[in-house]
């Protein structure tokens, strides 16, 4: 670890949303949302342009962000798969070097393990602890949640649960500082502290706020790269754009989910405000490490795709800001290629707490410390597994096993069982001219597919994905007989959820 200017223990302000797409954020060059919160953020710290999520969904994307492994390592690929409480997570690192965690809000972790390492959880998530618990009621807005075409007809002004979930998160952090606060002024000796803060914005519903939504339908602009439904589409995106029922999407729908997803995106920037400005007023903000990242993105009508589930970089790039006032430089754009994973690295790096055994992050820290340092590999994966009883979409019978890689200015997007996509993001940043075919690449296509099929199985993965599917029929049914208390669950009721009676 490079030396620091102080001995003094750094604290941990970790804040991340769901779904945002890096690409819908004032410092990385949207000129129409309004994220000042985030903005000056990047100011005072460093931005990184390329750090991808380990899978284009959220809890295996979650849970390898926890535990520092890919997830055919941790064997969670669906968003109903359970990491195995035996696997140490970065909360377990920050615990075993002396901190207390403590998460507020949103994890996405499956099962009776909510904690994951974590000392204590100030609020839950809004799904059942256990497999066959009573399930989420979104009432009006009910089939919004997930990949389908409702999330797009039921679009527009009203509420979401899931910002009303926010605000309580923001209340509950906002108090937790104030009372380290307290302390402080007391004189009453403090130890560094470990805090993750989880929003569940700006996840669809595309529903916000009349006072948020207006000003976003008035300004909001298409989708700059649509692609019309055709033969030309990749095999996999056609499927998946029929199975979702998306092949044609009137322009008010996309105007009105747009809207909604850039104004939920601002809410957000003003909830993160609410936080950093209670850090500052509490002097809190000296010596604390203050992260943000989203667990994947949204593609918003982009490639007349939406909500993630593909490589395309709307879907599986986040964004990144780091902020350590004295330690990190300010105002920088970091371009090196990163993961997930590197993230968890950096921040048990930072805290100077016990390398995880076998993570595969890496410390970012020595790079961004050390202008002269040059030694960093620009690579990164990502992979989507599904069989036809995972959650989060419809699935063919066969199942879907992908993976991709980033290497330097290279994509290669594998499809198993289909063919490969490669795009050259130096040249070609929005992919639209996918190269695998091309004779000429035909040696970057082998060299990159021969990377990502290194220590990955698909075959085994197959075999694996059906002995997890009959285990949880078990527990599932365990769960809808024995109705066991949930420990830590935040109460969504269906009311929450609406679409006001007249829209713009």
């Amino acid at each position: 670890m490079p030396q620091l200017k102080s001995n003094k223990r750094p604290n941990l302000l970790y804040i991340h949303s769901d779904q945002h797409a890096a690409a819908v954020t004032g410092c990385y060059g949207d000129s129409l949302v309004r994220t000042p919160n985030l903005d000056q953020l990047a100011k005072r710290g460093v931005l990184l342009e390329n750090v991808y999520c380990p899978s284009p969904i959220c809890v295996p994307s979650r849970m390898s962000m926890l535990s520092g492994r890919y997830p055919y390592e941790n064997q969670v690929w669906t968003n109903s798969h359970m990491l195995d409480s035996g696997i140490p997570t970065f909360a377990h690192a920050m615990g075993a070097g002396g901190y207390h965690p403590t998460l507020v809000g949103r994890m996405h972790s499956v099962g009776p393990d909510q904690f994951h390492g974590y000392a204590e959880r100030l609020v839950g998530d809004h799904g059942p602890n256990q497999l066959g618990g009573v399930g989420v009621d979104h009432g009006d807005l009910s089939g919004t949640a997930g990949p389908g075409r409702t999330s797009l007809r039921l679009s527009g002004h009203g509420q979401s649960a899931y910002q009303v979930h926010d605000e309580d998160v923001t209340a509950a952090t906002i108090d937790y500082l104030n009372r380290l606060g307290v302390k402080k002024r007391a004189g009453q000796p403090a130890e560094p502290f470990s805090l993750s803060v989880g929003f569940m914005l700006p996840h669809q519903p595309f529903v916000a706020r009349f006072e948020d939504y207006r000003y976003y339908y008035e300004n909001v602009t298409p989708p700059k790269y649509p692609e019309p439904f055709g033969g030309h589409l990749h095999p996999h995106i056609k499927l998946w754009r029929k199975a979702c029922e998306i092949e044609e999407v009137s322009e008010e729908e996309i105007r009105r989910a747009r809207a909604a997803y850039w104004a939920l995106v601002y809410r957000m920037d003003v909830m993160i405000g609410q936080v950093l400005t209670s850090l500052r007023e509490n002097d809190l903000e000296e010596n604390t490490l203050i992260v943000y990242m989203s667990d994947h993105g949204e593609q918003a009508g982009e490639h007349g795709l939406w909500w993630k589930q593909t490589f395309y970089e709307d879907s599986v790039k986040v964004p990144v800001i780091l902020a350590w006032p004295g330690h990190l430089p300010e105002n920088i754009h970091c371009d090196k290629v990163a993961s997930s994973l590197d993230i968890n690295a950096t921040m048990i790096d930072t805290l100077g707490c016990p390398v995880l055994p076998n993570s595969r992050g890496r410390s970012l820290l020595p790079l961004l410390t050390d202008p002269e340092n040059t030694e960093w590999n620009n690579v990164a994966f990502s992979e989507f597994c599904q069989d036809a009883a995972g959650a989060g979409g419809p699935f063919p019978e066969e199942g879907i096993f992908q993976r991709m890689i980033r290497s330097d200015d290279w994509k290669l997007n594998y499809y198993h069982g289909q063919p490969c996509q490669l795009f050259n993001l130096e040249a070609d940043p929005r992919e639209l001219n996918n190269l695998a075919a091309d004779p000429t690449y035909s040696e970057t296509v082998e060299k990159l597919k021969a990377k990502v099929l290194n220590g990955w199985d698909p075959e085994w993965i197959s075999e694996r994905m059906a002995q997890l599917r009959a285990d949880r029929q078990i527990l599932a049914l365990w769960g809808r007989h024995v109705r066991p208390t949930d420990q830590c669950r935040w109460d969504l009721k269906p009311e929450m959820d609406y679409l006001d009676d007249k829209q713009i």
